[in-house]
């Protein structure tokens, strides 16, 4: 999707919609505002509500800040109804844990212990 091919979509917002598969009006369109907006969120990217607002004054070919109180409150208690039903995944660990070995001057591992000599 294109920023020229869409109004409200910026080039950032375009490239998340294509990273989701939505590369077409048609596309957003058959899975709507708050649909697309919600693949969003579940590709692991961190939009603000500002796109869900985008996504619908897009389909309604407004200016995003056109929609009304109550069309922004519908659009908003629709997507948390969605994320209810079926809750984001919450984001594992960025890396795995971290284990720290140190080593004396002479390469040895610190952490290990001398065998016993009987």
């Amino acid at each position: 999707m294109s920023a020229a091919k869409l109004r409200n979509i910026g080039p950032k917002s375009a490239a998340w919609l294509r990273q989701v598969g939505l590369r077409s009006r048609e596309d957003l369109a058959a899975l709507g505002a708050v649909g697309a907006f919600v693949k969003v969120k579940r590709a692991g990217f961190k939009p603000s509500l500002n796109l869900l607002y985008s996504l619908e004054g897009a389909l309604l070919d407004c200016h995003w800040q056109e929609l009304s109180e109550p069309q922004r409150e519908a659009l908003v208690q629709d997507y948390e109804a969605r994320i209810a039903a079926h809750p984001l995944k919450a984001a594992g660990p960025a890396s795995g844990p971290v284990h720290e070995q140190r080593f004396d001057d002479d390469g040895n591992d610190d952490d290990t212990d001398s065998a016993d000599e009987d």
